[in-house]
């Protein structure tokens, strides 16, 4: 796992716009080449339109290097509040953000790599899509 990709998360995390839950959310998403895109955690007061970090920064990667290049995710959170020396759990993605990493895993034919962290970076949890999601719901184009 990449220090600089945790980093990267922890630097998107501060971006977080969370005033109902106070709870801060980063995620940077690494194409094969290398290339890294960020997105944190939208809140907005009708909840429905809030947006998670992980689907803002697969957003981020769509335009930047399209969903085909991916091959790793870091999610990083906790309470913004939390002290950088207090250690926190590690930050899961919703079953929203699962399917949106499957399918970007569906367009780049890798299990993608997904690493999540408190909000340190230090409480870690290595794992990949297909073990998050195993019956994942897939469409086949055709």
């Amino acid at each position: 796992m990449s220090e600089a990709l945790i980093k990267a998360a922890m630097k998107a995390r501060a971006g977080a716009h969370a005033p109902y839950s106070e709870f801060f959310v980063g995620c940077a998403v690494e194409s094969e080449d290398g290339e890294v895109a960020l997105g944190a955690n939208m809140e907005n007061g009708c909840y429905r339109l809030g947006v998670c970090a992980e689907q803002s920064a697969l957003a981020a990667a769509q335009i930047a290097f399209g969903l085909g290049k991916v091959s790793r995710i870091v999610v990083v959170g906790g309470p913004h509040a939390a002290s950088d020396g207090e250690a926190g759990e590690p930050v899961m993605p919703c079953g929203g953000c699962r399917q949106a990493i499957q399918e970007a895993a569906g367009l780049s034919g890798r299990d993608i790599e997904v690493t999540c962290c408190d909000h340190t970076g230090q409480a870690r949890v290595i794992t990949t899509i297909g073990a998050l999601l195993p019956a994942a719901f897939t469409f086949e184009k055709g």
